[in-house]
């Protein structure tokens, strides 16, 4: 065993899930009545309602696919129940998330009706939740996962305390061979060049920058003051005044790390190491990209506050601020704000942030799963046919 065990769930495809959910997933927005039916019938079901999936298409219609079959894929589902309006996609979301091996179950509303498709696929649900309570935990390694990083609500004390800290995890944890991803493509506005250096081939580099590039040609188009949403209205309270300052505060969550590969949202990485996912900045609709490319836990630094969590992957929350250490008690996992009074180091802090990732690897609930945080939000790149 590596040097960093936990307790977890190895899946039939071989990988490793920190949580044993049962997912009911809609294809499409209106067929989340019925998956909400399910989910209040059968205890132990976890409904993944969202707002969108008709009339899509091209890169849009793609980005849906492969986030919907990716988060049905995360080996923190143990099986699924897929419903949607018409036979075709619905079949097309179940086969690609049971090309992992795992049991998935299929049905169409269309020629049933809510209340039929309801009972049939409530009977599947009972079934499946049953057979995921029999799993049981086995000890495995943190090389054996991928996990995933983004902030919120940063501030001063971002940059020089909690994202650091996460930094040093990244730091040991790839060291170790696990695999991580980050990403917040708007917000690295102002240090782009610190992270193309970082990229380990020039073909990564070129890729990375062609993101970069065209994500900020699109914020151009619009002909839009980005003030009030880059930086937010939470970080200028907090006092960064420019996307600049923003930018070099979030690339600490890198720590020295080189970059072995480039992704696009939802996509999943093919090899170990660290990797930039395009991403919204937006924390709910990131999250749930990471979720997609197979992140099975995410470490989330915050400043004056965020709240996110999401359904599929537990969410730890850390700190650097005393006031919101204080006043947001119930929402932060670990506490860094020593490290502003020199009473902690930044390794002293990545120790401890790490234990706490192996804690919730193991099962320990995390704030944010607690208080029921399980923002599920879709990326959208452009509007519907």
């Amino acid at each position: 065993m590596g040097k960093y065990p936990f307790l977890g769930y190895r899946r039939e495809n071989g990988t490793v899930g920190c949580r044993n959910h049962v997912a009911i997933i809609p294809v499409d927005d209106i067929s989340c009545a019925a998956v909400e039916g399910v989910a209040s019938l059968i205890s132990g079901t976890l409904p993944l309602s969202h707002p969108y999936g008709r009339l899509q298409f091209g890169a849009d219609l793609e980005l849906f696919f492969r986030t919907m079959i990716g988060t049905g894929r995360n080996p923190n589902i143990a099986s699924a129940v897929v419903i949607g309006i018409e036979p075709n996609w619905t079949n097309k979301i179940a086969e690609g998330i049971a090309k992992t091996g795992k049991p998935v179950e299929a049905f169409s509303i269309e020629r049933f009706g809510d209340l039929k498709t309801i009972e049939r696929a409530s009977w599947a649900a009972k079934n499946l939740v049953q057979k995921a309570s029999e799993l049981k935990r086995e000890e495995v390694d943190l090389s054996e996962i991928i996990f995933s990083v983004k902030c919120g609500e940063s501030d001063t004390t971002s940059g020089l305390a909690s994202n650091p800290t996460v930094g040093k995890v990244i730091e040991r944890a790839v060291a170790a061979g696990s695999t991580a991803m980050f990403g917040e493509t708007t917000e690295l506005t102002g240090g782009e060049d610190i992270v193309a250096a970082r990229m380990k081939t020039p073909a990564l580099k070129e890729k990375f920058m062609k993101i970069f590039n065209d994500y900020a040609a699109f914020v151009d188009a619009q002909d839009a003051d980005l003030l009030g949403s880059q930086p937010t209205e939470g970080n200028i309270r907090g006092g960064l005044t420019t996307i600049e300052e923003k930018a070099l505060g979030n690339i600490q969550k890198i720590g020295k790390e080189k970059v072995d590969g480039v992704l696009y949202p939802a996509e999943a990485p093919d090899g170990k190491g660290l990797y930039f996912m395009d991403t919204s900045s937006a924390a709910a609709e990131a999250v749930t990209l990471f979720a997609a490319g197979g992140s099975i836990a995410h470490l989330f630094p915050t400043g004056q506050g965020n709240i996110i969590g999401n359904p599929v992957v537990p969410v730890i929350k850390l700190s650097g601020n005393p006031l919101t250490v204080s006043t947001m008690s119930e929402h932060i996992d670990v506490s860094v704000e020593k490290v502003l009074t020199l009473e902690q180091t930044l390794d002293q802090a990545g120790e401890v942030l790490m234990n706490m990732l192996l804690k919730t690897l193991s099962g320990r609930l995390t704030s944010a799963e607690v208080l029921r945080h399980r923002e599920f939000v879709l990326t959208k790149l452009y509007r519907s046919a």
